[in-house]
């Protein structure tokens, strides 16, 4: 099915890019907002991620897999949202207008909150690969061809992300008791 529509998308069907939309939107959205931390950035890297869809799809080879090319242009935008996004607040800063950027506007997942508030304070080089594994089923192996990195370093950054995720995750389960 996938297939099918992006063949039909390389020869100018515009019924089928809406159809990749829908089958891609909701997920990239997910992913994004999991990646940025920020619903206003994630519809953004997601809005720019289709143009460059659109707009590269006749150089996709379609007997290639379709999602780890879509991830990897979506990870991308996603990072140059984010070092914009630093630019900006490094910026305003000097400036002495930080309070004008201190309200995040978070993406709200109602179940796993304190997972994906975790999830949201691992380091860039950490989250993405958490978010492409455990939010979007990708291997090890799709990861590092997503990413443009070696299959171990994945697997090192995936490691240390578990485990620092597991220690907050104690100390928040520690907290809730002494609360409760």
């Amino acid at each position: 099915m996938e297939r099918e529509i992006i063949e039909r998308i390389q020869h100018g069907d515009e019924a089928a890019f809406a159809e990749l939309y829908e089958l891609y939107g909701e997920y990239a959205l997910r992913v994004a907002a999991a990646v940025t931390g920020s619903s206003a950035n994630a519809a953004d890297a997601v809005q720019e991620t289709f143009i460059r869809v659109y707009d590269h799809i006749g150089r996709f080879d379609p007997a290639k897999p379709f999602r780890p090319w879509f991830y990897r242009i979506l990870i991308n935008e996603c990072r140059r949202l984010m070092k914009k996004q630093r630019a900006v607040t490094i910026l305003s800063e000097e400036m002495g207008a930080a309070d004008l950027l201190t309200y995040e506007d978070r993406y709200t997942f109602a179940q796993y909150e304190e997972l994906y508030k975790a999830i949201g304070r691992l380091k860039e080089k950490q989250r993405i690969p958490v978010v492409l594994k455990y939010l979007q089923g990708f291997t090890t192996e799709e990861i590092a061809d997503i990413l443009d990195l070696n299959v171990n370093t994945v697997k090192s950054r995936l490691f240390k992300a578990r485990n620092q995720l597991m220690k907050w995750m104690e100390m928040e389960g520690e907290r809730g008791a002494t609360n409760g």
